[in-house]
Formats: C-alpha cells, structure tokens, sequence
C-alpha cells in the first residue's frame, strides 16, 4: 500500500529561529531552501537520517496550536538514537530544557521528551535501528 513515510511538515513562528535550531542544534541537512513571495512564506526541506524529510515552513501570523503530548491530534515527532547519552548532553549543552530520562517498560529502552522553539513536543528514542527504504 505505501512505501513509506516521505515527511513531516511543522509550521514556525519564527523562521529564522527554527531553521538554527532544526540545522544548527538537531543537525539536520538543508535540502532545499524557497521563498514563496506569493505566501509570503519560506519552505525549508530537511534531510534527517533514514529517509525522512521534515517540511519546516513559515507563514505570517499562524494561530497558536496546543502543543502538550497529550493534546488532540498528532502527540509528537520522535527520533531515534544511535548514541543516546551524546545527543541528550549535546541538546543540554545547547541550552535546550530535556524532561528527565525514562525507561520504556515493554523495550528497556531510554527516552525523553524535548521542544522545538514553539513548543513542539519532540522525542529521543535510545537504539531503534533506523530502516532503510
């Protein structure tokens, strides 16, 4: 039926914020860049490992959505580790607030829970093998 999952699209409020901490601080490789004069808007493609993109885009005056996990709607973007320990400490030391850790009682494994600068909650997961296409 489908072949896979393409990507994530999250709406900034301030593009120039997001795009630092989505490049700078998760990492992620710019694919593509566009200003779309007639949205006034910025479309910014971003490569995370496995094969998924996130569409990171910027439209003026977007209404505030509620953002906590347990909101209605989709809970939150989750990726996943293969040095667990490195990437919570790399986001500490980019000032970035991390819930603490916990341990997922049906796998063992570590996670935690982090936003990105509008609130999105975003996850770690600790050594879930990344799937190839």
């Amino acid at each position: 039926m489908f072949a896979g999952t393409h990507h994530v699209a999250v709406i900034c409020s301030d593009y120039p914020r997001s795009k630092r901490f989505y490049t700078e601080v998760l990492g992620f490789k710019i694919v593509a860049e566009t200003y779309r004069e007639e949205r006034r808007s910025y479309k910014l493609d971003l490569a995370i490992p496995g094969g998924v993109q996130i569409e990171l885009f910027s439209f003026p005056d977007t209404p505030a959505r509620p953002s906590r996990p347990e909101a209605c709607g989709l809970r939150h973007l989750a990726f996943a580790s293969d040095d667990f320990d490195a990437d919570v400490a790399r986001l500490l030391a980019a000032g970035i607030a991390v819930e603490p850790v916990r341990i997922d009682p049906v796998t063992g494994r570590k996670y935690t829970f982090f936003q990105d600068p509008d609130g999105l909650p975003l996850e770690i997961c600790e050594g879930f093998p990344v799937q190839a296409a």
